[in-house]
């Protein structure tokens, strides 16, 4: 089909427009590139061959230069693309611009500065709650309703959708072991989230307001936080997640603007605690800061959950908030995961550890039983969000299959 016969409806058409960044078939060379339905458009080759001042900022090998431009700019260049791709005077010159989907190499489009992930979905804090915590009056630590809980992640082992994820070692004690052991993760899980890409940064000792985020945040993308259940069960305490969680971070190839967003923001469930001030967004001329994202879990192919981002507690404008608030400085490529999504039915959970209540009720797969995941699985996030006069916009699926250590 010629790229620019997108079939109405496509949740990839000129109303999304997502980043990324690609090498054509036969190339290693890396360039900014614009979806459109089942092709990608090279942005720096047809921002040269239409004369456009934004050249300098898609011709690029990543996406970097784009992020830190602004809001401004942000906004600018996506009326330019939906000009280029609408007008049909620029159809003769852009249609051989345009790569098949099917025959490129799709790479992680930024270069991840700092990673940090939340833990901000009610219903995930309290299915964990209750899994460790059994015998606890609140599954809820005392704090999760003042502040959103995050830690620091490794920005390092963020990859592109599409990468193998090794099996990680470490040392494990389960409950009937008198001493730790060390060796391959056997209750290795995933988390269904939303990642967040920061492009302005800000100064160091300089907080990033509620109604900031806007201005410093670029898009968005799925993410597939990998778990190691077992090694992050035995280390967490006094300090929290570290080998347990730093061997992978995995993230679609494709960043959606906020802007293509719009029709999907919505108000975040009624909270019960008062906020702090720099929390509180009750006022009415407050950014809503929640989306209406419809995330889909497979494992092999079977869908296994169907989590609803727009329950979460904690939104990504409180969580920017939240994580300058002690003067931490922005970088662009800054990534900040949501933390687990889960919605309040069992099939809306978004983890292996709350699906299978920590193994003791295994999946039933078309190919056996799963507790935890096996070598060989392969786990694809998928999302849409509602978009302008009820079409769909389309986030860039995340997929990532275990492989063992050679």
């Amino acid at each position: 089909m010629p790229p620019f016969d997108v079939p109405e409806g496509d949740p990839f058409g000129p109303h999304n427009l997502p980043y990324g960044v690609f090498s054509p078939a036969g190339s290693q060379e890396r360039r900014v590139g614009v979806r459109l339905g089942d092709h990608v458009l090279d942005a720096g080759a047809a921002a040269a061959a239409l004369g456009s001042p934004y050249v300098s900022l898609l011709a690029r090998p990543t996406l970097g230069p784009l992020l830190a431009a602004g809001r401004t700019a942000w906004s600018d260049v996506r009326r330019a693309l939906t000009a280029w791709l609408t007008v049909p005077a620029h159809r003769e010159t852009i249609e051989p611009l345009f790569h098949p989907l099917s025959s490129v190499t799709l790479h992680l489009p930024f270069e991840v500065a700092d990673y940090v992930d939340f833990y901000s979905s009610e219903h995930h804090a309290r299915n964990a709650g209750q899994i460790f915590r059994p015998d606890a009056a609140d599954p809820l630590p005392p704090n999760w309703k003042h502040l959103p809980i995050g830690y620091h992640g490794r920005s390092g082992t963020v990859v592109v959708s599409g990468t193998d994820v090794v099996r990680p070692s470490g040392q494990r004690k389960g409950p009937a072991d008198p001493a730790p052991v060390f060796g391959p993760s056997v209750r290795l899980d995933i988390e269904a989230e939303v990642g967040f890409v920061v492009g302005v940064p800000s100064a160091q000792g300089e907080p990033v307001a509620l109604g900031d985020f806007r201005e410093h945040v670029f898009g968005l993308c799925l993410l597939n936080d990998w778990s190691a259940r077992d090694i992050q069960a035995w280390e967490y305490v006094p300090l929290g997640p570290f080998l347990g969680k730093s061997f992978a971070t995995s993230v679609s190839a494709w960043i959606t603007p906020l802007e293509a967003l719009e029709d999907a923001r919505v108000a975040p469930p009624p909270r019960t605690h008062p906020l702090l001030p720099y929390l509180d967004d009750s006022g009415s001329g407050d950014e809503p800061g929640g989306y209406d994202l419809r995330i889909t879990v497979a494992v092999n192919g079977h869908v296994v959950s169907e989590p609803p981002f727009s329950t979460m507690y904690w939104t990504a404008a409180q969580q920017l908030a939240h994580l300058t608030v002690n003067g931490a400085s922005l970088r662009t490529g800054d990534l900040y995961g949501s933390g687990t999504v889960s919605g309040p039915e069992p099939d809306q959970r978004g983890s292996l550890l709350e699906l299978t209540w920590n193994g003791r009720d295994p999946l039933e797969l078309p190919d056996g039983k799963r507790a935890f995941l096996e070598d060989g699985d392969m786990v694809t996030l998928s999302a849409w969000a509602p978009g302008p006069g009820g079409v769909r916009v389309g986030l860039g699926d995340v997929t990532g299959r275990v492989v063992a250590r050679a």
